[in-house]
C-alpha cells in the first residue's frame, strides 16, 4: 500500500468506528473458534500498524510480522511486540513455530496469489489449528477506495470458500459482516462510483456519528459464529 495509506490507518484505528467494531467481532470469534489448548500460541499475518495486536494478546502467546517498515515500527510501539519483517506467501517468520490461531484480517485482497497465501499459513498451523480471515465483500462495490489500497480483488462468499477449498483448507464457519451498515454503505459508495468521486472513505465522522456506528456494527457480535449473515461490507 502507498506510505500515505499506512499513516491514515495508524491514525484512525484507535478510533474508528470500522477497526473498532470489527476489533469486538474478531474478539468474539476467537472467543468462540479458537482451540482449547491451556496454552495458546497465536500469530497476526501482516498486522499493518498494529492495531489488532493488544485485543490478540489477551488470547495467548503472541507473534505478528508485517512487510512494511513504518508500519513495522508503530505495530511494535503499540505493542511492545517485536513484530518481524515477513510477506505472503513465502516470507512467513518464526519458522519452525506453528500456531493454534493465524490471524489475517484484510489482508488477503492484498496479495495476488492468495490461494497459494493460504496454503502458506495452513502450513503453519497445528492440528487442530485455525486460520481466521476478513476480507472485502462483493466485486461491484469496487471503487477508489480499492485502488487507493492496491487491492488485487473483493470476495464473495462463493469465492472465498473456492479459495478456502483450493488451499487445502477445511471450512469451519463463513459469514458475511457489517451487515446492519451494509445498504447505506452500499448506496454511498455506488453513488460515489457513479458520479466519478475519489473521495476517501475512511475519513474520521464525527464523534455521535462514530459512537452510533461503533455501536451498531460492534452488534453483530451477538449473532456472528452463530449464523451466517446473508450480505455485509466484508
Amino acid at each position: 500500500m502507498d506510505r500515505t495509506i499506512y499513516d491514515s490507518i495508524n491514525e484512525l484505528e484507535a478510533n474508528h468506528w470500522w477497526f473498532v467494531a470489527r476489533r469486538r467481532i474478531i474478539a468474539s470469534l476467537i472467543k468462540r473458534f479458537l482451540p482449547g489448548n491451556p496454552d495458546p500460541e497465536l500469530m497476526e499475518a501482516g498486522c499493518g500498524s498494529g492495531g489488532n495486536l493488544p485485543m490478540l494478546a489477551q488470547f495467548g502467546r503472541l507473534d505478528a510480522f508485517e512487510y512494511d517498515a513504518t508500519a513495522r515500527e508503530h505495530a511494535s510501539k503499540k505493542s511492545g511486540l517485536d513484530v518481524q519483517p515477513g510477506a505472503l506467501p513465502h516470507e512467513i517468520p518464526f519458522a519452525p513455530k506453528n500456531y493454534d490461531l493465524i490471524g489475517l484480517f484484510d489482508v488477503l485482497e492484498h496479495i495476488e496469489s492468495d490461494a497459494e497465501a493460504l496454503t502458506a499459513l495452513a502450513g503453519r498451523l497445528k492440528d487442530g489449528g485455525r486460520l481466521l480471515v476478513t476480507v472485502p465483500a462483493y466485486q461491484f462495490l469496487w471503487s477508489q477506495h480499492d485502488v487507493r489500497n492496491h487491492h488485487f480483488r473483493r470476495y464473495s462468499r462463493s469465492t472465498l470458500e473456492a479459495v478456502v477449498q483450493k488451499a487445502g483448507l477445511k471450512l469451519v464457519y463463513i459469514s458475511y459482516f457489517n451487515t446492519f451498515l451494509f445498504p447505506l454503505a452500499a448506496a454511498a459508495r455506488l453513488v460515489k462510483n457513479m458520479v466519478g468521486s475519489d473521495a476517501p472513505d475512511d475519513k474520521m465522522p464525527g464523534r455521535l456519528v462514530n459512537a452510533l456506528f461503533t455501536r451498531i456494527f460492534a452488534a453483530e457480535s451477538f449473532l456472528l459464529g452463530r449464523i451466517r449473515l446473508p450480505f455485509g461490507l466484508s
